[in-house]
């Protein structure tokens, strides 16, 4: 199927062009004129793999429907069309979670090889991030579902527990979308599943102390908009071809206290039990 991407720039003749440039390379192409329209195609389009926005369009900002893609489609992919003078647009865009960004006048040929990157790294093209053959991969870590093991960029192992593991797989396996306990519940279900519904916040601080450069300030499990986890695909500077994110439940709006809960109590347990 071919990904579907969505133009939004209120200049017929460069929505025409740019439309021709990405259908030549297999990609179905939609097109919007206003920041209106086009928040009610991704509404109404779920398959939309990635939207190409312009920063001015004849209704509202770009920014202003950036925003508002980022609280309906967080997992969605944006790369910004800037034109001269917008580097400051392009600034804010870029903290605001646009993927990357364009400056007018381009060639195609740019187009479609930043296109295809931000697709290859939000797992859209075909192979990315498929559970087909030895596993799953997402960012650069590889899931290898016959072994049951966790490789790194650097194709180094990571030991998972079997509770880590069976977490992250339901995660991997729905990748870009936002899963509540119940549905990680029922993904994950097993004998053991009492003990994993009360231990599920532990599985999700150590797994994220495995694949986080900072497990505080996860890049890839995250809880977007207090309403579930979400493995996030998407482009992180400080990792080498490193793009990425995964998405679960809601578990804590303050999981590092329960962390550090989890911490103490572990550590005044220890110490009883030398005592004794």
């Amino acid at each position: 199927m071919k990904p579907v991407i969505l133009v939004v720039d209120d200049d017929r003749a460069m929505g025409e062009l740019l439309s021709d440039v990405l259908g030549v390379h297999a990609f179905e192409v939609l097109v919007s004129q206003t920041g209106n329209d086009a928040l009610t195609t991704v509404a109404q389009r779920a398959d939309i793999a990635l939207v190409l926005l312009d920063m001015i369009l004849p209704d509202t900002h770009g920014l202003q429907v950036l925003q508002q893609l980022q609280r309906t489609r967080p997992e969605l992919p944006v790369v910004m069309l800037s034109g001269l003078g917008s580097e400051s647009d392009v600034v804010v865009g870029l903290e605001m979670g646009a993927d990357d960004y364009i400056a007018k006048p381009f060639s195609s040929r740019v187009v479609v090889a930043r296109v295809k990157a931000v697709l290859r790294r939000s797992g859209a093209l075909a192979g990315e991030a498929s559970g087909a053959g030895a596993g799953l991969t997402f960012n650069g870590w590889r899931l290898d579902t016959t072994r049951c093991e966790l490789y790194n960029p650097q194709q180094q192992a990571i030991p998972l527990t079997q509770g880590e593991y069976g977490l992250l797989l339901a995660l991997a396996q729905n990748a870009r979308r936002v899963l509540n306990r119940e549905q990680l519940l029922a993904l994950t279900h097993n004998e053991s599943t009492e003990v994993f519904d009360r231990t599920i916040d532990v599985l999700i601080m150590r797994l994220r102390r495995k694949i986080e450069l900072n497990p505080h300030q996860p890049t890839l499990i995250k809880n977007p908009a207090r309403s579930g986890l979400c493995l996030f695909r998407r482009r992180d500077p400080q990792r080498e071809g490193g793009v990425g994110r995964v998405c679960c439940q809601p578990a804590v709006d303050f999981i590092w206290r329960r962390e550090f809960t989890f911490f103490i109590k572990v550590t005044l347990w220890v110490n009883l039990w030398q005592q004794n």
